[in-house]
């Protein structure tokens, strides 16, 4: 039967995976697998599958291994991203190369893109147009990985291209979990269209948030460094924009700090901060966040589901943007 409890779904979905079997020998193969899938999160894309589905049909427990294939495949880029960055810690704990070796977790990665695909076969509805998406899906977050590497080495990065690889690294996903849930409730192609683009919409606004939170949240709530980003010269939204706004002066403040490789954190964090204030970069981040939300939630709200299924949805949504970490 449908559910509205955000708790139970996930509930379903934890019970599911600690049932789930990746395969047994070799060890050294399959235990990473495990190790990764058992560090937790927020199981958030296999949650909107689930939601996604509910829109339309009750009894979502009948797609939990296709729910499952999305936080699989999740996990396996996390995986092979944490390999890329040099990443010492996953959600708190050692990563997988850390914990073993590279070469361990390029293989045990590949075992769960393949495990990713075995979970989609039984899928309820049209399976072709469903290995489409998500083969679409899956070249658009390697795409996004590589324009996030390409931009550590441009000197000059646009709010469009930004915008665009935030997109594909991070937003098809939740817009594909979205586009899943409907395929397999057997909805008609505009709604599982516009659910793919009510995913995207809020997942670019998700990570715009998360930009923002690292120079203005609260470490406590937020959970990891302030100001990280600044720290790395990550070439977020917020650096974008103050970089593109800055009047002679503060562009010499920033690419005095841009260039040097040895310096004092707090001051860095500080000063840059600063130039940010004085430009708006906080409002202007917030605009750019809320307009994608906005969109997002409207064209949540054209779908033809009954409206207490979408509130929802709606409801969850809006407790993510909520979130402060």
């Amino acid at each position: 039967m449908m559910t509205n409890d955000f708790k139970a779904l996930a509930g379903l979905i934890n019970n599911r995976l600690s049932q789930m079997s990746y395969g047994n020998q070799p060890i050294e193969l399959y235990e990473p697998i495990r190790y990764i899938m058992s560090l937790g999160g927020k199981r958030l894309r296999p949650l909107l599958v689930l939601m996604s589905y509910q829109l339309f049909k009750d009894n979502p427990e009948e797609v939990l291994d296709q729910a499952l294939a999305v936080e699989v495949f999740h996990n396996f880029t996390l995986m092979h991203d944490d390999i890329m960055d040099d990443a010492p810690l996953r959600r708190g704990q050692q990563t997988v190369h850390e914990k073993w070796n590279s070469n361990t977790a390029i293989l045990s990665g590949d075992v769960m893109l393949v495990k990713a695909y075995d979970l989609l076969m039984d899928s309820p509805g049209n399976l072709k147009d469903i290995i489409r998406a998500f083969n679409a899906c899956a070249a658009g977050v390697c795409e996004g990985q590589q324009f996030d590497m390409n931009f550590e080495h441009l000197p000059q990065v646009t709010e469009a291209d930004y915008l665009n690889m935030i997109r594909l690294k991070t937003a098809v996903l939740l817009g594909f979990s979205l586009e899943l849930g409907a395929m397999l409730a057997g909805a008609k192609p505009s709604e599982s269209k516009a659910l793919y683009d009510f995913g995207v919409d809020v997942g670019i606004g998700f990570q715009l948030k998360d930009d923002l939170l690292d120079v203005y949240g609260d470490q406590k709530k937020f959970g990891k460094q302030v100001g990280g980003d600044i720290l790395s010269n990550k070439k977020t939204f917020l650096l974008l924009k103050a970089l593109e706004l800055a009047n002679p002066t503060q562009l010499q403040v920033l690419s005095h700090w841009l260039s040097q490789t040895s310096f004092d954190a707090n001051q860095k964090v500080k000063e840059v901060t600063a130039i940010y204030d004085q430009i708006g970069i906080k409002e202007l981040t917030l605009a750019k966040m809320n307009e994608y939300f906005a969109k997002g939630f409207e064209r949540l709200g054209a779908i033809d589901a009954a409206p207490e299924r979408k509130e929802v949805l709606r409801t969850f949504t809006q407790y993510l943007i909520d979130r402060e970490k």
